[in-house]
C-alpha cells in the first residue's frame, strides 16, 4: 500500500507545475472527469487530477478494503470497534423489508414501529388532533438539543421552507442563556411544544435549556405544562422521570451516531414542518444514495470519487482545510453540518487500532453560501498564500417562478468563481494578478426539494465514510469531545463560588481569567 501512496505523491510532484486549464486541451475532459447518479452530478473535472492519478487513487480504495469496510456496514457489523457499536443510519432510510439484526434485534423492524409512531404523532399535531391544553393547535415547535441533534434537524429544516405547512419550527442548542431568552420571548406558552433532544439526557447545555424552558412552561400552564413537552433519547427512564409522557417519548437506537441521526427520531421536527409525505421523500434520496452508493463501480461512484478528490487534495496536494460553498440561501446551514459530519468523524490522530497516525486525516471544513462568501473570503480564496479546495453546491432550479433572474444571478456567479479560480487572470499590476490554477469541484442537483437533500447528505456521508476507511480511522466514535466537557463540569462549582474547590489546582492562566471574570 506504501507503493501507492509513493506513486501518488510522486505523480504530484511531477504534475503540480501543470496548470489545471491545460487539461481541457484534451477532449472530453469534462465527460471524462464527471459522474451522475439519478440527478445528482459531481463535476471534478477542475482539478490537477488527471486519469494516471485516478487509477492510483482506485487502486488505494481497493488496497485499504473500503469496498468490504462498506458492505460491513450495511450488514450492521460492528465496525464502530472502540464503542462495540453497529453503523446503522444508513437502515433508517432503508427500503428492506427484514433482514438486519444486531444482537438478536429485528432492525429493521424497530424502525417501522418507530416510524410509525413518528408518523402518527406528527399527523395528530399538524391535524390538532394533539393539542394545547385550551384545546387550540400548537403553532410553534421548540427543539432543544445541540450537536448532532440540533445541527441535523436545524438545517433540513431550513433548507426545506419551501415544503412547510405545518407549525412553526424553532431552534436552541446554545447554553448561552440569550439563545434561550431570545427563542421564547417571541412565543405563546400556550401554543408551544418542546422536544428535548438528548441521546443520553444527560447533555448539560440542553438539560440547562430544557429546564429554563420547563420553567417558562410550568409558569403559564401550571400542572398542564407537561402535555407540552416531548423527547427524543436512548434513555426513556430518565425522560419519564420528568414527567414525560411515555406515548411522547421517541427512542434513538444505539447504533445511531448522533451526526448520522436526522433520518430516525431526531427528524422529528423536520417532519412536523413539512410532513410525513415529504419526509418519506427525505429518506428516499437517501437510500437511493444508498443503492448507488453500494452498486455502482468505483470509477462512477459519486462517494467515493468525492472522497477520493479530497484525499487528493488533503494527503496528497497537502491542503489542509475545504471551503463548501453552497449557492442556495436555504442550505446556509450545510457547511455548519458537514462540519461536524466531517470533522468530529474523521478529526482523528490514531487508527482504528490505536497505532498513531503517520498522515494527515479530517481536513478543517469551513464554508458560507454564495454569494455572501463571496464579500467575505473569497478574496483569500483568488489571491491569498494558501490554496483552498472548494466544493461548490448549485441547484438548476429555484423554488420561485417569479424571481427567475435572481436564480440565473445566482448560477451566473456560481459558474464564474470556479472558472475564476482555475483560470485566472494575468494583469500588468500584480494587486490586480489572480494565479488561478486552484482547484474545486462542483455538485448540481435539479431543484432542492427533499428527495435531493436527502441525496447530497447522504453523499456526504458517504465521502466522509470513504476517506476514513481509506486512513484507516473509526469514523463513528468522538472520544475528542470528552475532556473538555468533564473539565467544565468540575470547573462550574468553582464559577458559581464553591470556596471548598481549590483554585490552586488549576493552570496559571485559567485561574488569571476565573479572576478576571468573576465568580457568579
Amino acid at each position: 500500500m506504501s507503493e501507492v501512496w509513493k506513486a501518488l505523491a510522486d505523480h504530484h510532484e511531477a504534475t503540480k507545475a501543470r496548470s489545471i486549464l491545460s487539461l481541457f486541451n484534451a477532449p472530453g475532459r469534462f465527460a471524462d472527469f464527471s459522474a451522475e447518479a439519478d440527478g445528482v452530478l459531481l463535476d471534478y473535472s477542475k482539478t490537477n487530477l488527471d486519469e494516471t492519478a485516478r487509477a492510483l487513487l482506485l487502486e488505494l480504495a481497493d488496497l485499504t478494503g473500503v469496498a468490504e469496510k462498506r458492505d460491513a456496514m450495511f450488514r450492521g457489523e460492528k465496525i464502530n470497534t472502540t464503542e462495540g457499536r453497529a453503523v446503522l443510519h444508513t437502515a433508517l432510510r432503508s427500503a428492506q423489508s427484514g433482514g438486519i439484526h444486531v444482537d438478536g434485534a429485528d432492525v429493521l423492524g424497530e424502525i417501522k414501529a418507530m416510524r410509525a409512531r413518528m408518523v402518527a404523532f406528527c399527523a395528530a399535531v399538524r391535524s390538532g388532533d394533539i393539542a394545547a391544553t385550551d384545546g387550540s393547535a400548537f403553532t410553534d415547535i421548540v427543539n432543544i438539543g445541540i450537536g448532532g441533534s440540533d445541527l441535523g434537524p436545524a438545517m433540513a429544516t431550513r433548507a426545506l421552507a419551501p415544503y412547510h405547512d405545518g407549525p412553526r419550527i424553532h431552534f436552541v442548542s446554545n447554553v448561552d442563556g440569550a439563545h434561550t431568552a431570545d427563542t421564547l420571548v417571541r412565543l405563546d406558552p400556550a401554543r408551544t411544544l418542546l422536544i428535548i433532544a438528548s441521546k443520553s439526557f444527560t447533555t448539560s447545555e440542553t438539560m440547562a435549556n430544557a429546564a429554563t424552558a420547563r420553567i417558562w412552561l410550568d409558569a403559564a400552564l401550571g400542572a398542564a405544562a407537561s402535555m407540552h413537552v416531548a423527547a427524543v433519547t436512548n434513555a426513556v427512564g430518565p425522560a419519564l422521570a420528568t414527567g414525560i409522557d411515555r406515548d411522547r417519548i421517541f427512542d434513538i437506537q444505539d447504533w445511531v451516531g448522533g451526526r448520522y441521526s436526522i433520518w430516525g427520531s431526531v427528524g422529528l421536527p423536520l417532519m412536523l414542518a413539512i410532513g410525513p409525505e415529504n419526509f418519506q421523500e427525505f429518506l428516499s434520496g437517501g437510500a437511493l444514495m444508498d443503492q448507488h452508493f453500494r452498486d455502482a463501480p468505483p470509477d462512477r461512484n459519486l462517494p467515493i470519487l468525492l472522497a477520493l478528490v479530497g484525499i487528493w487534495h488533503n494527503n496528497i496536494c497537502l491542503y489542509p482545510t475545504r471551503a463548501i460553498l453552497p449557492y442556495d440561501q436555504r442550505l446556509a446551514r450545510l457547511p455548519a453540518y458537514l462540519q461536524q459530519l466531517d470533522m468530529e468523524s474523521n478529526g482523528k490522530r490514531v487508527t482504528s487500532d490505536g497505532d498513531a497516525m503517520t498522515r494527515q486525516t479530517g481536513p478543517v471544513v469551513w464554508g458560507e453560501a454564495g454569494t455572501n462568501g463571496q464579500h467575505a473570503f473569497f478574496q483569500l480564496l483568488h489571491q491569498g498564500t494558501a490554496v483552498v479546495p472548494a466544493e461548490f453546491l448549485i441547484a438548476a432550479e429555484g423554488h420561485e417562478p417569479a424571481l427567475t433572474r435572481h436564480h440565473a444571478l445566482l448560477k451566473a456567479n456560481c459558474l464564474a468563481q470556479s472558472q475564476a479560480l482555475m483560470c485566472g487572470r494575468d494583469h500588468p499590476e500584480p494587486h490586480r494578478r489572480f494565479p488561478g490554477n486552484r482547484p474545486s469541484v462542483t455538485i448540481a442537483y435539479p431543484k432542492l426539494t427533499p428527495f435531493a437533500l436527502g441525496q447530497l447528505i447522504a453523499l456526504y456521508e458517504h465521502r466522509v465514510f470513504v476517506e476514513g476507511a481509506i486512513w484507516g480511522v473509526n469514523s463513528f466514535d468522538q472520544w475528542g469531545v470528552e475532556l473538555g466537557k468533564e473539565l467544565a463540569r468540575s470547573m462550574l462549582p468553582l464559577i458559581e463560588g464553591d470556596n471548598s474547590i481549590a483554585a490552586e489546582k488549576m493552570d496559571g492562566s485559567t485561574q488569571g481569567l476565573i479572576g478576571k471574570l468573576g465568580k457568579d
